[in-house]
């Protein structure tokens, strides 16, 4: 037992020390009014949301507390899979805030995600809905606002034929492109319909093959990682069951047939990108607390909705201290 104590306490104590490293970077960058291609570091830290369909209101409030405090261009990156893209995306344009509410508006919320439309033979989401008519005309995203930024967007999506995890960012090349990419970061199977086109390939949503971009940021050089969770602690990634075989796995087998293997290991993956989170030198994890509210996938209710809204606001607030452009203390 005090083995197991020890071991628990050396990791808690590493994972506090990968976080200070992080907040202790944020809060210099935000000190110098550091921004992309003008740093005094050689560090390169990034942004990792997370997705998860309707827990992507947790991480919008966090987002919220990163636009607040002016920290955006601390980062070097920013990272998502699924909704976690769209959070991202709304954080680059700068419009976190303005856009907040469409979590849970009960109109956008009830047009996005419609189960009845299952028993018509249409997707249960509706992601063109979303990105040229919610995107366009209800709030509005600055989408050549996110393309300008010198800090650069990397939605992720899985390949409908290789089942590898896909960084489009070379592919966003104008807004079309841009509005492409959202949507197919956010088709999941069954629920949003076919695979997306973009580019010569096809994608599915993110979260079959990468849902927290880890493995990709990794890859890619970061040195330092905040990472927007949208699973509790406690949440854990099963095998599909056989329902889930039969009826998504089936889908994928039809449509997206090198997804298949990635989506049926989904559990393993997630076992791994926990691994490499825990593993890396200087990481800041932001999560759910045990007693966050249940989101399902397809959540609608605006209450709960709102609720989990501020938990992330809220917990975000915490995490990042005295973080803030023009701040010198880390709390």
């Amino acid at each position: 037992m005090t083995d197991l104590n020890q071991g628990g306490q050396r990791h808690a104590d590493a994972e506090t020390t990968a976080a200070a490293a992080v907040v202790d970077l944020l809060t210099t960058r935000a000190a110098e009014g550091s921004r992309p291609g003008r740093r005094t570091d050689q560090a390169r830290l990034v942004l990792l949301i997370e997705g998860g369909s309707s827990r992507g209101t947790f991480s919008s409030g966090m987002t919220l507390v990163i636009e607040e405090r002016g920290l955006l261009d601390c980062f070097d990156a920013v990272y998502g899979s699924s909704a976690g893209a769209l959070n991202a995306a709304w954080l680059l344009c700068r419009r976190a805030a303005h856009s907040i509410s469409a979590w849970w508006d009960p109109e956008v919320m009830r047009r996005v995600i419609d189960p009845l439309r299952a028993l018509r033979g249409r997707p249960i989401i509706d992601t063109r809905h979303l990105v040229y008519h919610v995107y366009e005309h209800v709030m509005p995203m600055g989408f050549t606002d996110i393309l300008d930024n010198a800090v650069t967007f990397h939605p992720l999506a899985t390949n409908a034929q290789t089942g590898a995890s896909t960084d489009l960012h070379s592919l966003l090349t104008d807004v079309p492109q841009l509005q492409l990419a959202l949507r197919a970061t956010t088709c999941l199977p069954v629920l949003a319909g076919r695979p997306v086109s973009l580019g010569t390939e096809r994608y599915v949503d993110a979260g079959v093959s990468e849902s927290v971009p880890i493995h990709t940021a990794i890859a890619q050089g970061a040195t330092h990682i905040v990472a927007l969770r949208t699973r509790r602690p406690e949440e854990l990634v099963h095998p599909p069951s056989r329902l889930e075989r039969r009826i998504v796995g089936g889908y994928l087998a039809r449509h997206a047939p090198g997804a298949l293997d990635a989506w049926m290991h989904r559990h393993e993956r997630r076992a791994d990108e926990e691994r490499a989170l825990a593993g890396h030198p200087a990481v800041l994890q932001i999560r759910p607390p045990a007693d966050a509210p249940v989101i399902g996938r397809v959540e609608r209710d605006p209450g709960v909705l709102r609720s989990a809204v501020e938990c992330g606001r809220a917990v975000a607030a915490a995490a990042l201290g005295g973080a803030a452009a023009g701040n010198v203390s880390s709390g």
